[in-house]
């Protein structure tokens, strides 16, 4: 369920950025990653990484984000296509491999370990809260966040599934 509503949060959001101009989402901003853009990039980036944990194998990246930064438009593209990848991921892991513990190598270069269940919770908590930082930087445009909060994401899945009635 937390993967899903992952990807619900990221696509409201992207929407809702696509309908502001380009400038907006590159101009410099007082955050640790500059701008919007720049923020979406590193949760994709991130979601990368540990996807390659997962998987068990090298992501080839030295840092959290990358020198060039992606326009809205791919980063909606590659983040729905990572999205779908980690719903499919959670879909299929079993109780057992639930609780694997997997060991992998920080960014930095330290080492870590952590159980996948631990992972896929660490990938959606990641991205709640940068999300949050999107949303603090829309405030300063001026331009209204959209609720990406899971209440709201159990309310409309549960809409969408046609459970109310």
């Amino acid at each position: 369920m937390l993967v899903r509503y992952s990807a619900w949060a990221n696509q409201r959001l992207l929407g809702a950025l696509a309908a502001l101009p380009e400038t907006e989402l590159l101009k410099p901003r007082a955050t640790v990653f500059g701008n919007i853009l720049s923020t979406l990039n590193h949760n994709l980036v991130v979601d990368r990484i540990w996807q390659a944990h997962l998987q068990g194998r090298a992501h080839g990246y030295a840092s959290r984000n990358t020198e060039r930064t992606p326009s809205l438009a791919e980063l909606a593209v590659d983040q729905a296509e990572l999205d779908r990848w980690y719903i499919d991921y959670a879909d299929a892991l079993d109780p057992a491999a639930h609780d694997q513990v997997v060991d992998f190598a920080f960014v930095d270069g330290g080492r870590g370990s952590m159980r996948r269940g631990d992972m896929l919770l660490h990938i959606v908590n990641h991205k709640n809260y940068h999300r949050g930082f999107v949303a603090d930087m829309l405030y300063q445009i001026p331009a209204p966040p959209p609720a990406t909060d899971l209440p709201v994401y159990l309310r409309d899945a549960h809409d969408e599934a046609g459970l109310l009635g």
